[in-house]
């Protein structure tokens, strides 16, 4: 980020987005930010790579999604921009692909909108996720969306930062029920299931100090966001990020000490 920017928000408290752009290598976070993630780093020297590989499944799901001539995209809780951003691919497999980014950070905002300047058909709107029916019918989402047309939900790395309180689950299903048929939905979330259990001790402590705490989901809770009727798990169904590929699971995979769950479904009904 510019010099000044970093003198006006450096008394932010840090920032998953920018922690996040940190470890994918990016250089749009601050000092709070790099110390956060530093200190994950140190308890997981594989952070980084497992970041890397959360990227990476969005990108091969929104390839995988436009390549089934789905062309709008709703991009909840998208975080700062980096390389190959879901508007960038999804209009390189369907040129006039529509692509709304939601976040609920201004300075993320702020920063994005100059990713997508003379770009119709990618809008960046201030919106937060515990809010369907405000995004929903927020009057960029309306003007880009045709809600006759199937179109793809994207909850990359989100909802763990949804509370139960919150009722992470019904804010889901409500977007979920919006969706006309042919519709898809692009979910990732860090899971407690199968990872070292004196790292996830060291994870669970660390959390109370974190800006904005994770809430770590079982491989069962996460499967619970896809249990809505008329929707069907794309194969291989809920998986490691860094083993999904349309239709089958890769036989070897890199593990890294803590783990980000993903999959896609399809509103068939």
């Amino acid at each position: 980020m510019p010099d000044d920017a970093l003198t006006t928000q450096a008394h932010l408290p840090a920032s998953p987005a920018r922690i996040y752009n940190y470890l994918l290598g990016g250089t749009d976070n601050y000092e709070v930010d790099r110390r956060v993630a530093e200190v994950g780093l140190r308890r997981d020297p594989t952070l980084a790579q497992l970041a890397r590989a959360n990227r990476a499944f969005l990108i091969e799901t929104v390839r995988h999604v436009a390549q089934q001539r789905v062309g709008q995209f709703l991009d909840v809780g998208s975080g700062l921009p980096t390389e190959l951003n879901v508007h960038e691919v999804a209009q390189s497999v369907e040129p006039g692909a529509r692509t709304i980014y939601v976040d609920n950070d201004p300075a993320t905002l702020a920063h994005s909108q100059a990713l997508i300047e003379g770009d119709e058909l990618t809008r960046y709107i201030l919106a937060d996720m515990r809010d369907p029916h405000g995004i929903l019918t927020h009057p960029e989402v309306v003007r880009l969306l045709d809600y006759t047309q199937p179109w793809a939900l994207v909850l990359c790395a989100v909802l763990h930062f949804v509370p139960d309180a919150d009722d992470p689950y019904g804010l889901v299903y409500r977007f979920m029920q919006e969706a006309p048929p042919g519709s898809y939905m692009v979910f990732s979330h860090v899971s407690s299931t199968d990872i070292d259990p004196d790292l996830f001790e060291i994870m669970t402590a660390t959390n109370a100090t974190l800006p904005v705490p994770y809430s770590y989901r079982s491989v069962e809770e996460i499967g619970r966001f896809f249990a809505q009727p008329g929707w069907s798990l794309l194969e291989p169904g809920i998986v490691d990020v860094q083993s999904w590929r349309p239709g089958k699971a890769l036989e070897r995979y890199p593990r890294f000490g803590a783990r980000v769950l993903g999959g896609v479904a399809r509103k068939d009904s």
